[in-house]
């Protein structure tokens, strides 16, 4: 195993973190179409994963350990200035989950981002979008009638389960951005 790459995919992972709950408790997430922070370290994040992948192929857990590969997921998904690369990702990532290198979900997510991404019709029902109301729904699927048999296998839960939890996310969000507001932090004083 690689301990220094490990240590570095999840460095990366938990800055991308770090800095989204920062967003949510000061209540800037939602603020702006993309925070300039969170896309600054997206495009750091971007440029290093891409010369991750192409030394190494995709990170798996031999080579990282799980801790490793599942960081590199979330790098991967968060690529979103890059939704090529992103593409060139899914069949790697698909070669790793068929041979115990990843976790089936990480396939599923990627692959719904990207095809949301690209104005399509989701798999797996992994993304979602809020509505003006704050209401948390999935974007369109493909085979809704078939959405939580192919979740399962993939090692989901149920979409119903998926969007309350979102939508609790959500609620936390917006409360966070009340809480921020200038009127709310001279009371609180």
């Amino acid at each position: 195993m690689n301990e220094d790459l490990r240590d570095e995919l999840c460095l990366m992972q938990h800055e991308d973190q770090r800095v989204l709950q920062e967003l949510i408790e000061n209540g800037e997430l939602g603020t702006v179409e993309y925070h300039p922070r969170i896309k600054e370290i997206h495009e750091r994040n971007n440029a290093r994963i891409k010369q991750i992948v192409e030394q190494y192929g995709w990170p798996g857990r031999s080579l990282v350990g799980k801790e490793g590969a599942d960081a590199a997921w979330l790098v991967a998904q968060h690529a979103v200035l890059d939704t090529a690369f992103m593409e060139s990702c899914l069949a790697l990532l698909g070669a790793a989950v068929r041979s115990g290198e990843a976790e089936g979900w990480h396939l599923a997510y990627l692959q719904d981002r990207v095809l949301t991404m690209s104005g399509r019709p989701q798999i797996y029902g992994t993304q979602h979008q809020i509505d003006e109301n704050g209401t948390a729904f999935p974007l369109p699927i493909k085979n809704p009638e078939d959405v939580d048999n192919l979740r399962r296998e993939m090692g989901l839960d149920t979409l119903a389960e998926a969007t309350n939890r979102i939508q609790e996310r959500e609620n936390a969000v917006r409360r966070h951005r009340v809480a921020a507001t200038p009127e709310n932090r001279q009371e609180a004083k």
